[in-house]
């Protein structure tokens, strides 16, 4: 062959080739947009406002998803344990939640996967006490009314803060409210205590209703939540998740980038001074990173005392349910 036919069939054949790798990228996004077309993704939110607030007057996520052919539904929660009861029938497929629901979740067989964490868990949830109170440790508590979140990440923290202690439950009396009840009780006097999570646990201390009694840094107990995923939907739109954790990087790149304006309108919001939303960002700021596995070991210990302490029915392995690879690909290639 001749040395110009050579260069010249060399030539054509990386042509292919080039087109070729440029058809397949094609493809792989009109792939990803067609699994995608017509899709509603529902979305689970404790309460309204905060981080996410910017970013559904902005339509940020829905901007986002349209883009697949993909649509949001934003559904608000008290707590985390309706939102896993809303995952096992299928009515919720993203959804932010403290480390207990999940671990009870899992227990439960509820089909999840953990794709990043939201907390870092040290001093998020805490047990306060009115302002006047005496009280200066678990045990002063004996014979007290303590107010908690059945299920929740302050359920188990209150419980490995009486097995740290070497005090037995049965010594005080638990009263199971969902947070907007026990608000009211815990101002009026109707609990001496309450188990709970930020921003109560800021909103009642900077405002002088409540003082911190313990926290998680006290107890060496930690709390994390984590953002989790429905495995059905996960598995069938991977490209979807992975697009939901794009846009919260992106949402809490907005809070870093403009963190006084974050601040002025959270506080208006919830009708507070902008002193308690600094706290609240002091104690539980809002991150979005792969899973370690030291938070894993924590959570395993976690779950193991529950099983103890027979509060879930079932041994489990927390690494089964956690999976980095959405988070992952999300800090591998962010949102403009």
């Amino acid at each position: 062959m001749k040395k110009s036919s050579f260069i010249l069939t060399a030539l054509l054949a990386l042509s292919i080739l080039i087109v070729g790798c440029a058809n397949n990228t094609s493809d792989a996004t009109s792939q990803e947009a067609a699994s995608s077309e017509g899709v509603t993704v529902k979305i689970g939110i404790q309460g309204s406002g905060g981080l996410f607030g910017k970013a559904r007057e902005e339509k940020w996520f829905e901007q986002e998803f349209e883009k697949l052919g993909a649509t949001v539904e934003w559904i608000e929660f008290q707590s985390g344990p309706p939102m896993t009861e809303a995952i096992a029938s299928n009515k919720l497929d993203i959804a932010s939640l403290g480390n207990m629901p999940i671990i009870a979740a899992q227990a439960a067989n509820i089909p999840f996967k953990i794709i990043s964490q939201a907390l870092d868990g040290k001093n998020n949830v805490a047990v306060i006490v009115p302002a006047g109170s005496t009280a200066a440790s678990l045990a002063d508590l004996k014979g007290k009314k303590i107010a908690v979140t059945k299920g929740s990440n302050a359920y188990n923290f209150l419980y490995r803060g009486f097995n740290e202690a070497g005090l037995p439950d049965s010594d005080f009396e638990i009263i199971q409210l969902q947070p907007d009840e026990t608000q009211s009780a815990f101002e009026n006097g109707g609990v001496d205590a309450w188990a709970t999570w930020d921003p109560y646990i800021t909103l009642n201390t900077l405002t002088g209703k409540g003082k911190v009694l313990t926290d998680g840094e006290q107890l060496g107990v930690l709390s994390p939540s984590f953002t989790i995923a429905r495995t059905a939907f996960a598995e069938q739109h991977p490209e979807l998740v992975t697009l939901y954790l794009k846009a919260v990087n992106k949402t809490l790149k907005w809070e870093t980038d403009n963190e006084d304006e974050a601040l002025e309108r959270y506080a208006a919001e919830r009708s507070i001074p902008v002193e308690v939303v600094k706290g609240i960002f002091e104690r539980s700021r809002i991150i979005n990173i792969p899973v370690s596995e030291d938070i894993v070991a924590e959570m395993q210990t976690t779950a193991d005392f529950q099983y103890k302490i027979e509060n879930i029915r079932s041994e489990i392995e927390v690494k089964k349910i956690t999976d980095n690879q959405y988070i992952e690909a999300a800090l591998k290639e962010p949102l403009e």
